[in-house]
């Protein structure tokens, strides 16, 4: 029986973005997700009407 709990919106965008930076890149996995997490919290900190 699994217990772990369901991936936030936000831990769903990490994940979607380190993909995306795994298929394009060389990177390890940490490095993938480190630069993912930076990527994530520079795009929320744009404006909406800008986006």
């Amino acid at each position: 029986m699994s217990t772990t709990e369901p991936a936030t919106r936000y831990q769903l965008r990490v994940d979607r973005v380190k993909h995306i930076v795994l298929e394009h890149t060389t990177l390890s996995d940490v490095k993938a997700l480190a630069l993912a997490v930076h990527m994530v919290h520079e795009l929320d900190t744009v404006p909406e009407h800008i986006r």
